[in-house]
């Protein structure tokens, strides 16, 4: 049986009789349902026709609407049937789309919907293996890079949704397993020449292969596969020391090959790296003051990714990481205490839901799955039993603590639920023992709310018991008696948590008393026969729930809750409650047998009937009550309930009241709840029941005809509507004699797919005659009634109106499955495309005779002519327009289920499968009653599903109402109707085109006589919904010229009044729309040939065959013409465009620059005059680039490739650097070098072809007159040659536009680039003294406005002659002096982006003459400490752009700054620490790289330190002596030293967070200066040198170690431990407490460390100073704590023996003697003991392990010690006391009576008074 489940049955029958072919995966519930011998024809048609039409679309090159049409079916195909077609058909759909979304030009949206649908065909991949399909990859990563690397989309010209990176990264997900074995190599040739770690590059190429490379392939390939890059990618991944962005994409790619190749790889080396990393990355405080680098919070791990590492890392023989998860665990243990709060709370949260759940997922992999073509985990790996108990015990104790966490216990209960499927005996007691006392307290409710939730998660494991808990079951019942006292109305959240508990039990256990069983059978085990005789209560328990909720029901009347004023509604809170209790008490009623069935009814029965409740919330809940009673035993409830409803309304009804008797009204309201049943059940009542229609239906009482309605509905719908009519745990009933069943055998069983046995209600003849006889009863006469008003034949109030429509609305819910949809003739003016052939799907119902009438068109009659009767007479009768809209609505798309039930169901039903689920197993192991849901889920869906739909006259004019009731006169009508038209314009084919035209009449400015509310109503139907069709921008060209043009000229309607607010937002979100959900429409469109040879293949082949015959030769070439006039159609359009100047030129890159159209929608409000010149901006910038003439690129050649991988400067690359002796200073040199200008090329390794420009003769001609434009370059040309244009143009954007808030802009820089490249240097004449004259300006906008066109000028002139940039630099050079010279705050920061924009992607050796000004002396102390700030960031920008290339330009840099290390300026020390930061950048710490030919740490550092040498040598406090002028006399050495030291500092600071590599021997050189000057307080009133001195240290004790320099830095701090000053002792305590946490796994396996370690904080334990000795005791517990350390006994005993040390007796001072402070070594020996006991018990603040009571014992001897012995015993002992109080009556355990006492009298404090 177990194989059933799995494959969805396809062994077990033979399909392949009807269908004809072996289906891929079918949705097994289909085979259910009561029609499913039809399924197969009706899909077999579907499929044929998709296939048919999809292929001749793809033929006849029409992709839109052909194309997208039919892949919409085929998803909706998908939904409805799941992947049944045979494995050919299903390689030709994927290779089709694969073919089409990798289509060049593709509209985006396009793309994205036939990603989605390939991504669903790919989503299950063991159906198709590499040999049945093979995808390239190169596609996919060109796609990829047009899309989210775009050039073009800054500048405006492209448009691309936001999801739009997320679909593609799931495609390629998708696509990776079946990439050929050749890709892994494509791709590292094609990224690895990216991989340079100071560029952009770097994060992209990462990002590429963590996305692409496969790690799937089977074992015989892996040579082919991730041996290629492994070694490579993780000896950089150890490497990085400080979190780059793009080592999150490391560790998931490591993460994901873990997980495919589990055996496969030896992770053991670098496993304590892993931890330490994983533990870093969570950010735990740590510490007293810690300064945290915020790049570490931004780029911390992915937990998901992490989760799957470590799970795929456990079991192996060495099982070495189950040992450090272990570790892990206990050293995170404390934070998930509920007392701890902070940020990374969420993560650890995450961690302990996440990773019981990822390895469930592995064992289920490694034990239940049935095996594909994946590689299977190899046998020495996988999990043994030893590894899971294991793995199950480490994280036992955390998941404890996470219960009561303030986030909630929703992910500890899914902690938990996943720990119980592996272990049950080790995760129940532990949570029982926490739930039995949470049940009997009443002070804590948190606590009940909190283990209940936990228990619902391990329910099923309880019950089901099995071999390795089997007395789970015994707890059942205890646990419900004791969850009772939870129904409590006085307590909300405990209400619905004790529901949902019992509830949850319940649906699992059959409540049959089988307590005679035990005198019955003798084959019984001893828990059996336990819980047969506890099954007795099981009557008791029901019957104590139920008056529980009666008293709930008696104190949420409505008189007792609120006041006769407020509102009648329910509220919130108590339509949840209504909720749980009437889904409780159902579950509760299904699953009981029919006697305790029977107490219950009567008692229900007697309660309903004896009271009368008033009908909005008591009313309410009783009936639901009694409904669940009918529902589950409709005979016996029937015969009790109906007859007692029908007499007491037959007697007590008065039609003309208009208050009702509350008695009349609560029986209503009984009855129409009760007949909520299945249908054949009430036909014995049917002539009561009509009659009682009769008498009600026209009551004058709203509430009493609404009642009535409800009642009309209920009957109606359960005789019409197919839906199963039981939901127990096991099918068939209890009522077998316990000899033969015994149900205590059923308890927690799963249903089983195959033996359901669902019982269906499909209507019989004599139902739908009934219903037949119903409606012409009853919507007969109101339909005449109606339209004889509509007509003017007769008066009717408006409550009459309404009354009548409340009735047919609700006959048209009840009875809609059984119409036939409306009837009309086809609208064919609208169709004009090949391939649209109408599909239907099957109706569900037994076909309509078509004898009767079809109501839905007489509805559709009346309803029509009523509605043009209102809404000429009385248009403001709301109400009735209300139901009106509601009634059409339901005739176009009800049929017999509403989309927003479903959709809350459909929700509902996967909460309930995810808590009840159980994954360790496999799938669908589900509850019988979750299972039958989801078979009536799946009808539903199919009722739902309607797409395409064809559109008849009908609808036309249902369209054509809406829309006047869309423009009508009331926002509220307004609204109701837009929602039901948006609905409307998704269902049917191209109505959008029949409506936009009737729409945009409204918009028209000639037309006089229109309304504001119809013109609100018109642009509120274009703006559309949040979810559905928006009118404004339909991705068709033919709809588009029509709307855009009309919303622009709508703003000269008069009904357009910019003083009503509502309207000028409308516009402003239309504008919005428009601009954000606009994407670029695609203008021409070709499909490849291959994609068409695929579409053959699929129209010819494989069955079902497709029943259209292929097109031929001629169709084809009609559609290749047809599709060519489209292309030239829609260019024409563009250019016609009345409010698009400009063209693209050349169809290179056909889009249009559509924010035009958004400018005519600005110019009507005043405000956005400054926006529309921004949009000008980009515009024309868009303009250059189209107009941009290609340049040609030839291959480099004469590289010479070393053997074996080196990054970094080597010889072959060496040609790229900047070097002064070879620079191109004259034309000829010029012209022969050969310009490289990306940066990362040559770092790490060559491209196979370098592309590079061709010699400038081979290109498009530079310079040219006007004669030789284009015309669209001449406009340009003319105008930007006009001194006046261009005086106005400087003129504003020089302009100030937002004080303070402008800055550099990239969009001005983009124009002007764009003119300095296509039209040479024409244009700098005129801009000449514009330009100087700005620069002498200060004013911040004038230096700005001249920092845009200088960047745009240098970066235009790349392919300028020599001669022409030769004069550039004599016009510029000047011109930036100058501006250096005059910057002033608010400019630095524009000068600094206009410098690094400049030298961005370009090569070094062309800008010298840039660089060589620069350098010129930045620090020379003119214009004062700012400027020279100023010009050190500037030229710190140019250098950085060029990262690696300039090592000589570094080198005298840092020879420059060298002698002036010693500013005294703080900005100028700062901009210094900065730049020296960027020079030492390059010199980096990684694999395969070469030592770097720019300026190296190691050698500068040595020169400073015998600078600080002063410092390093005396003893005494380093003071920081200001002095604030940089004196002429010679200071002393120290004096320099010392402000030597504090640029020094500035860089270590600057550093931390930047460089990717910490060198850490340099730095430890200067570690025993930091911590001779750190302070030890906080405080804030220390100067700038202690300050720093402390924030470097603690940045520099949270860096990565590598295990090499472990013992490099203990033997520093041995050494400064060993320093006189008892300061730098302190500090190295603390410096010790954060570098082994952050590093802790690292430590931890080298034995001789943690020796070490331990070894330095005892010895501090005796420090003379008292603070050290403190200080030590903390460390000393919090590496315990953590389990850095363990407490082992010769620890324990040598405390003891120093705690015993005699202290000497006090001797009699005289008087006057000086007292003897320093304290005698015995004391100091004595209190070390005392701290060491003391660090142990404070070390487990949560728990009591054994040994503590003893030393608590050992303590307390010493509480009246000589100070400072009994200060610290006292905070001991207040600090156990107030940890351990809350869990006391646990903790009480673990000590005996006498060290109890003691213990008593220590804790408590004496009184006083005594």
């Amino acid at each position: 049986r177990r194989s059933c489940f799995l494959t969805g049955g396809n062994d077990c029958r033979d399909v392949s009789g009807t269908l004809g072919f072996v289906s891929q995966k079918d949705i097994v519930y289909n085979k259910l349902l009561p029609y499913a011998d039809i399924l197969d024809d009706e899909s077999n048609v579907i499929l044929g026709q998709i296939k048919g039409n999809l292929g001749r679309a793809v033929q006849l090159r029409e992709i839109w609407p052909g194309v997208l049409f039919w892949t919409r079916k085929l998803s909706t195909y998908i939904r409805l049937y799941g992947r049944k077609f045979s494995k050919e058909d299903h390689v030709l759909f994927i290779k089709l789309l694969y073919e089409l979304i990798t289509i060049d030009k593709l509209e985006i949206s396009m793309m994205q919907g036939l990603a989605r649908l390939l991504i669903n065909l790919l989503k299950k991949t063991e159906l198709l293996s590499r040999e049945d399909l093979e995808l390239p990859w190169r596609p996919l990563y060109e796609l990829q890079d047009r899309i989210l690397y775009s050039k073009t989309e800054h500048l405006g010209l492209n448009w691309f949704p936001n999801s739009v990176e997320n679909v593609l990264k799931t495609l390629v997900k998708s696509c990776r397993p079946y990439f050929p074995e050749s890709a892994t190599q494509e791709m590292l040739e094609e990224w690895r020449p990216l991989l340079c770690p100071f560029d952009v590059t770097m994060q992209r190429a990462i990002g590429y292969l963590e996305l692409f490379l496969p790690t799937t392939l089977p074992p015989e390939l892996h040579h082919k596969g991730f041996t290629l890059w492994f070694d490579e990618l993780i000896s950089l991944w150890v490497a990085v020391q400080n979190l780059p962005g793009w080592e999150v994409h490391l560790v998931n790619l490591f993460a994901r090959l873990a997980n495919d190749n589990i055996g496969y790889i030896d992770w053991d080396p670098y496993i304590p790296k892993i931890f330490t990393r994983v533990l870093r990355s969570l950010n735990l405080p740590v510490g007293t003051s810690q300064m945290l680098v915020p790049r570490y919070l931004t780029n911390a791990y992915d937990v998901v990714h992490v989760v799957l590492w470590v799970s795929a890392l456990l079991g192996g023989p060495s099982n070495q990481a189950q040992a450090q998860l272990r570790g892990l665990f206990n050293s995170i243990t404390s934070f998930f205490h509920p007392s701890n709060h902070g940020r990374w709370l969420m993560k650890l949260m995450k961690l302990l839901q996440r990773l019981p759940a990822s390895v469930v997922r592995r064992l289920h992999r490694e034990r239940y799955r049935k095996p594909t073509w994946l590689t299977p985990v190899p046998d020495s790996h996988k999990l043994t039993e030893a590894d899971i108990t294991a793995f199950v015990e480490s994280m036992m104790q955390p998941v404890l603590l996470a219960m009561f966490s303030k986030t909630g216990s929703l992910d500890a209960a899914q902690a938990l639920q996943n720990l119980a499927l592996m272990r049950p005996e080790l995760v129940i007691p532990p949570v029982l023992e926490k739930t039995y006392p949470a049940m009997e307290t009443l002070t804590e409710p948190h606590q009940l709310t909190a283990t209940l939730s936990c228990m619902i998660g391990v329910a099923r494991s309880l019950v089901s018991g099995g071999q390795r808990f089997p007395e789970g079951p015994t707890h059942m019942l205890p646990l419900l008696m004791r969850a009772l006292p939870g129904v409590d109305p006085n307590d909300f959240s405990k209400c619905m948590i004790t529901f949902q508990f019992i509830a949850t039990f319940v649906t699992l256990v059959p409540l049959v008393d089988c307590s005679s069983a035990v005198h019955e059978r003798s084959d019984l085990t001893a828990v059996e026969r336990e819980m047969c005789s506890a099954s007795a209560e099981f009557e008791d328990f029901v019957l104590q729930f139920m008056d529980r909720c009666f008293a709930l029901i008696d104190s949420s009347t409505l008189e007792q809750t609120r006041e006769e004023t407020e509102t009648e509604k329910m509220t919130h809170l108590e339509s949840l409650v209504e909720l749980g209790l009437s889904s409780t008490f159902s579950t509760i009623l299904t699953q009981c047998s029919i006697d305790i069935f029977k107490v219950a009814l009567e008692k229900v029965f007697i309660f309903a009937t004896t009271n009368i409740f008033e009908t909005r919330v008591a009313g309410r809940m009783v009936a639901d009550m009694c409904r669940a009673a009918s529902k589950v035993h409709p005979a016996q409830s029937l015969k009790l309930l109906v007859p007692h409803c029908c007499n007491a309304i037959n007697q007590l009804t008065v039609l003309s009241e208009e208050e009702l008797d509350k008695e009349l009204l609560w029986n209503l309201q009984l009855l129409s709840e009760v007949t909520r049943v299945d249908g054949d059940k009430i036909l014995p009542y049917s002539t009561q029941l009509v009659q009682i229609l009769q008498l009600t239906l026209h009551l004058k009482c709203k509430q009493g005809y609404t009642l009535a309605c409800n009642l009309l509905h209920h009957i109606l719908r359960s005789t019409a509507l197919i839906y199963p009519t039981e939901y127990c745990s096991v099918p068939g009933s209890f009522q077998q004699p316990t000899q033969d069943y015994l149900p205590i055998k059923d308890w927690g069983r799963p249903g089983d797919l195959w033996n359901l046995h669902i019982q269906w209600h499909v209507p019989s003849v004599e139902e739908t005659r009934f219903v037949f006889y119903v409606l012409d009863l009853i919507l007969q006469p109101e339909l005449l009634r109606l339209q004889r008003y509509a007509q003017g034949e007769r008066d009717m109030t408006r409550d009459d109106v309404l009354q009548s429509l409340s009735i047919v609305q609700h006959c048209l819910l009840g009875a809609g499955s059984l119409f036939p949809p409306l009837r009309g003739e086809p609208i064919t003016e609208l169709d004009m495309f090949a391939c649209m052939l109408l599909c239907k799907t099957s109706t569900l119902s037994p076909p309509p005779d078509l004898s009767r009438e079809n109501y839905r068109d007489a509805i559709c009659r009346v309803m029509r002519q009523l509605l043009h009767h209102i809404l000429e007479h009385s248009e403001d009768d709301t109400k009735s327009l209300f139901s009106i809209i509601k009634i059409i609505s339901d005739l176009l798309h009800f049929k017999g289920s509403q989309k927003h039930e479903f959709d809350s169901r459909w929700k509902s039903f996967n909460l309930v499968k995810k808590s009840m689920e159980n994954r360790l197993h496999g799938r669908k192991q589900h509850i019988r009653a979750l299972l039958i849901d989801r078979v009536m889920l799946q009808h539903e869906l199919r009722k739902l599903t309607v797409e395409g739909c064809e559109y008849r006259s009908i609808h036309q004019e249902l369209m054509r109402d809406l829309l006047r009731l869309s423009t009508s006169t009331y926002s509220q009508v307004r609204s109701r109707a837009q929602s039901v038209l948006f609905t409307a314009l998704g269902t049917y084919n191209f109505c959008c085109r029949d409506v936009i035209p009737r729409v945009l009449q409204f918009l028209e400015p000639d037309r006089s006589h229109v309304t504001q509310q119809q013109f609100k109503g018109a642009l509120y139907c274009l703006l559309g919904n949040h979810s559905g069709v928006c009118l404004a921008n339909l991705h068709d060209w033919d709809c588009i010229t029509l709307t855009w043009p009309a919303i622009v000229r709508s703003g000269l309607s008069s009904a357009m009044s910019l003083e009503k607010p509502s309207i000028v937002r409308l516009f402003d979100d239309l504008a919005d729309k428009i601009h954000r959900q606009y994407e670029t429409i695609g203008i021409d469109f070709a499909i490849p040939s291959e994609c068409r040879a695929v579409a053959v293949q699929l129209q010819t082949s494989g069955v079902p065959l497709p029943p259209e015959p292929v097109p031929s030769d001629q169709e084809e070439a009609e559609g290749l013409r047809k599709q060519e006039e489209k292309n030239l159609d829609s260019e024409q359009i563009t250019d016609t465009q009345s409010c698009v100047q400009f063209h693209s030129d050349g169809s290179s890159q056909q889009r249009f620059t559509h924010k035009y159209t958004y400018l005519h929608t600005c110019i009507f409000s005043p405000l956005l005059r400054t926006l529309i010149i921004m949009v000008a901006i980009s515009a024309v910038a868009g303009i250059m680039k189209q107009l941009k003439r290609p340049h040609r690129k030839v291959p480099v050649s004469g590289m010479k490739e070393l053997a074996g991988l080196i990054a970094g400067d080597r010889p072959d690359n060496q040609w790229l650097q900047y070097n002064s002796s070879s620079l191109p200073r004259t034309q000829q040199d010029w012209e022969g070098c050969t310009f490289v200008e990306k940066t990362h090329w040559g770092y790490y390794s060559w491209p196979q072809k370098l592309m590079m420009y061709a010699p400038s003769e081979e290109q498009p001609k530079q310079g040219l007159t006007r004669e030789e434009m284009t015309e669209r370059e001449q406009i340009i040309y003319d105008h930007f040659s006009d001194p006046g244009f261009i005086n106005q143009l400087i003129e504003f954007l020089s302009l100030e536009d937002r004080k303070g808030k402008d800055k550099f802009s990239p969009r001005r820089f983009c124009l002007f680039k764009g003119l300095f490249r296509n039209f040479n240097d024409a244009f700098l004449p005129l801009l000449k003294p514009h330009m100087e004259r700005l620069v002498a300006d200060t004013h911040e906008s004038k230096q700005r406005c001249v920092a845009e066109i200088t960047s745009g000028l240098i970066r235009g002139s790349k392919h300028w002659s020599y001669g022409k940039v030769e004069s550039l630099w004599e016009l510029l050079c000047p011109l930036i002096r100058t501006a250096l010279n005059n910057i002033t705050v608010e400019t630095y920061a524009d000068w600094g982006t206009c410098i690094a924009t400049a030298c961005e992607s370009r090569d070094p050796r062309k800008l010298h003459w840039l660089f060589e000004m620069l350098m010129e002396s930045p620090v020379n102390g003119e214009g004062g400490s700012f400027v020279d700030a100023c010009r050190l960031y500037v030229l710190q920008g140019g250098l950085a752009q060029q990262e690696w290339r300039v090592p000589e330009l570094l080198h005298r840099l840092l020879q420059y700054l060298e002698p002036k290390l010693t500013q005294v300026y703080k900005n100028v020390r700062e901009r210094i620490g900065s730049v020296l930061t960027y020079i030492f950048m390059i010199d980096v710490n990684l694999p395969y790289t070469q030592p770097t030919a720019s300026p190296r740490i190691k050698e500068f550092t040595e020169r400073i330190l015998l600078r600080l040498k002063p410092l390093t040598e005396g003893d005494e406090e380093i003071q920081n002596h200001v002095v604030e002028e940089n004196d002429v006399g010679e200071q002393d050495e120290r004096t320099q030293a010392i402000k030597l030291l504090k640029t020094v500092l500035k860089w270590l600071m600057a550093s931390a967070g930047r460089s990717f590599s910490t060198a850490v021997p340099e730095q430890l050189q200067l570690l025993p200066l930091l911590f001779k000057i750190a302070p030890v307080e906080n405080d804030d009133s220390y100067d700038e040198l202690k300050r720093d001195a402390k924030t470097c240290l603690s940045l520099m004790s949270q860096g990565l170690l590598y295990t090499e320099q472990i013992p490099l830095v203990l033997s520093v701090i041995f050494q400064i431990a060993g320093s006189s000053s008892w300061h730098a002792r302190y500090t190295v305590l603390t410096y010790l407490q954060i570098m082994v946490f952050y590093n802790l796994f690292t430590f931890m396996s080298d034995q001789g460390a943690v020796n070490d370690v331990r070894a330095l904080v005892i010895r501090l334990l005796e420090d003379e100073q008292l603070e050290v000795r403190e200080m030590a005791a903390t460390t000393l517990s919090g590496f315990l704590q953590c389990n850095f350390l363990s407490i082992e006994g010769p620890m324990q005993s040598h405390f003891e023996a120093l705690c015993k040390t005699r202290l000497p007796k006090k001797r009699k001072r005289e008087l006057g003697s000086v007292v003897d402070t320093i304290p005698s070594g015995d004391l100091v020996r004595r209190h070390a003991g005392v701290l060491g006991l003391s660090a142990c018990i404070l070390s487990s603040p949560y728990d009591v392990p054994s040994w503590m009571p003893q030393l608590l014992m050992n303590l307390s001897v010493h509480l009246n010690d000589t100070q400072p012995i009994e200060m610290s015993v006292k905070k001991t002992l207040s600090n156990f006391r107030r940890t351990h109080h809350d869990n006391w009556q646990e903790h009480k355990q673990q000590f005996t009576d006498d060290q109890l006492l003691v213990l008593t009298d220590l804790l408590v404090s004496p009184c006083y008074y005594a």
